[in-house]
């Protein structure tokens, strides 16, 4: 069987590759917030219309429309850079579960502020963005491997400043969002945490598992699979054995020239 990279090249552009599909769904989600920006002002609509109020009929639709729109400008490029640069790293390091994490942090998120937040409307991608430096960030709790801590280490370095926004400390932001979102992020992280990558998992030869796992095991791992009879029997067994082997070396060193009568009790 050929192997799956031949040379550095392949390896290269497998690499590439891979770089280059993380980006696609966070392009994808960019363009849709800009280009529903650019819809709302064409026709004139008011962003609040389209936010999550909570605890309406109304207001439900806002958990599907809310992060595509937002008040202004800086509303929206405040966070256009974050969302695509942390959906990117998400996709890109944790592909295996990228888009189910994004959109359990997308919809928990919206339903979370419709249960609980104030009553008033609720728009922006900002909640998204607090989940997924949550669930980057939990990840290297709740996963352990290298990969994950240090790039936990890394979004808590460049993105520690954001936890502040948690907090009710400035009018007009939606800081249950904030809050709401970073939940969600830990909830996706922890409901992912036992589907590792490829490379997270340690690739062990299975004859090399059983004999490590023998020489580290204070009872032989076969022992919890045998009845309790048949454990007995077979320490009855070896104390018989061991007791005629002391009773031929007993023997043996009584008679002379290493001969010894084979007759004995056992």
């Amino acid at each position: 069987m050929n192997p799956l990279i031949d040379s550095d090249v392949d390896s290269l552009n497998l690499s590439q590759k891979h770089f280059t599909g993380s980006l696609r769904f966070p392009v994808i989600a960019v363009f849709s917030i800009w280009l529903a920006h650019f819809i709302r002002l064409g026709l004139s609509e008011d962003a609040s219309d389209y936010g999550i109020i909570p605890r309406t009929v109304f207001g439900l639709r806002g958990i599907v429309t809310a992060p595509l729109v937002h008040g202004g400008w800086a509303h929206l490029l405040s966070n256009t850079l974050p969302l695509f640069v942390l959906s990117a790293l998400v996709f890109y390091f944790y592909k295996k579960v990228a888009l189910r994490a994004f959109w359990i942090i997308y919809f928990l998120t919206g339903i979370l502020v419709w249960i609980f937040a104030r009553m008033v409307s609720h728009v922006g991608a900002s909640g998204v963005v607090y989940g997924l430096v949550s669930f980057l960030f939990w990840n290297g709790i709740f996963r352990r491997s290298a990969r994950s801590i240090i790039l936990a280490l890394v979004v808590l370095f460049f993105y520690s400043g954001m936890f502040m926004g948690i907090l009710p400390n400035e009018i007009g932001v939606s800081w249950e969002s904030h809050l709401l979102g970073s939940i969600s992020g830990v909830f996706a992280a922890f409901w992912f945490k036992s589907e590792l990558e490829d490379d997270e998992v340690m690739k062990r030869n299975p004859c090399e598992d059983e004999q490590y796992l023998e020489k580290q095991s204070f009872l032989p791992p076969a022992i919890f699979d045998k009845t309790k009879a048949e454990r007995r029997a077979e320490a009855e067994a070896e104390a018989h054995r061991l007791a005629h082997e002391a009773w031929l070396l007993q023997q043996q060193s009584r008679l002379p020239g290493g001969f010894w009568n084979q007759s004995n009790p056992f």
